[in-house]
């Protein structure tokens, strides 16, 4: 008995071979990324291309929207620089109430709850009060995408 090599299965295979690159280059850069958050700091590698990113702790957020919304509202320059492009669309598409405090004016006081975070969703939030001059009380949730770099108020649901 003579062996004789099967040409359809040489072809297909060099075929496959030769498409595995195209198909490995187009799986993105997020598929391959390390699924579990690693410490940062001054542990973090040199690389800025290596595959691990922090998600931010519930600590870390209830500390960033504490010091965002800080007794009577976010500073202009918070408005700006620490909000996502999400809420400032929101914002100029309704001028007349503050989305970032759920209706406009100062508040009297504010207090903003222990942060939750959900990171396979990647995703954090806290409920927020907020006391105004009339005696009235709102809460609303703060969200704060718990991989924003820097960390940023990603979207406020208002309670009613």
């Amino acid at each position: 008995m003579t062996l004789t090599p099967h040409r359809s299965g040489a072809l297909l295979l060099a075929a496959v071979s030769a498409l595995f690159p195209l198909v490995a280059s187009s799986v993105p850069a997020a598929a391959l990324a390390d699924p579990q958050p690693r410490p940062h700091g001054r542990h973090a590698p040199a690389d800025p291309q290596t595959r691990w990113f922090h998600r931010h702790t519930t600590e870390e957020i209830t500390r960033f929207l504490r010091n965002f919304y800080g007794s009577h509202g976010p500073s202009r320059q918070d408005r700006v620089q620490r909000v996502s492009q999400l809420l400032r669309d929101k914002q100029a598409h309704t001028p007349e109430n503050d989305v970032l405090l759920c209706r406009p004016g100062t508040p009297q006081s504010i207090t903003v709850g222990q942060a939750t975070a959900m990171p396979s969703a990647f995703v954090g939030w806290a409920t927020v009060t907020t006391t105004w001059p009339s005696g009235v009380t709102d809460t609303f949730t703060a969200y704060v995408r718990t991989d924003s770099r820097p960390i940023t108020l990603d979207d406020v649901i208002c309670a009613g």
